[in-house]
């Protein structure tokens, strides 16, 4: 318990460790570091299906070794017979930044809809913790509805910076050849909204709500699912993102170009002109604001 000396920390960190425990008996795993070589060679199989690399892996056996080595984060959620069916990896920021990066996470198959991400999630949180580490950050895709979802809804953490073509081309089964826009990610492990979000009480947005409330459509859809522009200059702006871009991806590429375009121009500008991504509608709305909620980080 590295820096972990007073009671109220204490007493968060076995809170953290008591949600994540909870998160994986629901989940029907069990979740623990990995640092031995043949199940680092799993994590690289795992991924490699997942994102359908097989002849070049999202990570090499050679670098999740030396990050284990290292002390860095690298975590897997297994099955009762053994069965790996998720995996999460991470790296430490500079050490004035008291932040640990996650890289990469994914879940099998046969992993899915048993909320497998989210016991990783909570086991990589309190692992942090233990080690005296404050935030987490990570990227994910913007257009991905059921991402934003669950890191802004699930486990309370909150964008922070749009990234355009973060990784340039990826070329895989997930990404194909669209343009790795990414969203950077903050997860302030201690904050309120965290904590509450990781016992299970995380509240997803409605746009009903922010719309009566006064909030404008900065970025909606036509009724043929085409991106449909709107204002930038509310206090509160809803952007809503496709249903299911994977599946867009593959029926109608160009559509799926459109909607990548069209939401890195009005989010990309809302959040350098100051505003912040508060909240997520579960049909597929960012609620964006221009000042913060009491309550919620920004």
């Amino acid at each position: 318990m590295s820096n972990l000396t007073s009671t109220r920390l204490d007493g968060d960190l076995d809170r953290a460790v008591q949600a994540a425990d909870a998160a994986a008996l629901a989940a029907g795993v069990s979740v623990r570091e990995v640092t031995d070589l043949a199940e680092l060679n799993a994590v690289v199989h795992l991924y490699a299906t997942i994102w359908g690399r097989g002849g070049n892996p999202p990570v090499s056996i050679e670098l999740l070794r030396a990050f284990s080595k290292a002390g860095n984060y690298v975590g897997g959620a297994f099955d009762e017979d053994g069965t790996m069916v998720g995996a999460c990896v991470g790296f430490f920021h500079a050490p004035s930044e008291d932040a640990l990066h996650s890289h990469i996470a994914g879940v099998s198959s046969r992993g899915m809809g048993r909320h497998v991400g989210f016991a990783l999630k909570l086991h990589q949180r309190a692992w942090a913790l233990l080690r005296g580490v404050s935030e987490i950050a990570w990227t994910f895709d913007p257009l991905v509805s059921r991402n934003a979802y669950f890191n802004i809804v699930k486990l309370g953490a909150r964008p922070a910076e749009y990234l355009p073509n973060f990784y340039g081309p990826m070329l895989d089964s997930i990404n194909g050849d669209d343009d790795s826009d990414r969203l950077l990610i903050k997860w302030r492990l201690l904050d309120p909204a965290v904590v509450l979000a990781c016992d299970g009480g995380g509240t997803a947005a409605h746009v009903a709500d922010e719309l009566a409330a006064g909030g404008a459509v900065a970025l909606g859809a036509s009724a043929d699912g085409r991106p449909v522009p709107g204002r930038l200059d509310a206090a509160t702006s809803l952007v809503a993102v496709p249903p299911d871009i994977a599946a867009l991806r593959l029926s109608d590429p160009a559509l799926a170009q459109q909607w990548r375009i069209a939401v890195r121009d009005v989010l990309a500008e809302l959040v350098a002109d100051g505003a912040r991504i508060s909240g997520f509608d579960r049909d597929g709305w960012y609620v964006v604001r221009r000042t913060p909620v009491s309550g919620v980080p920004s």
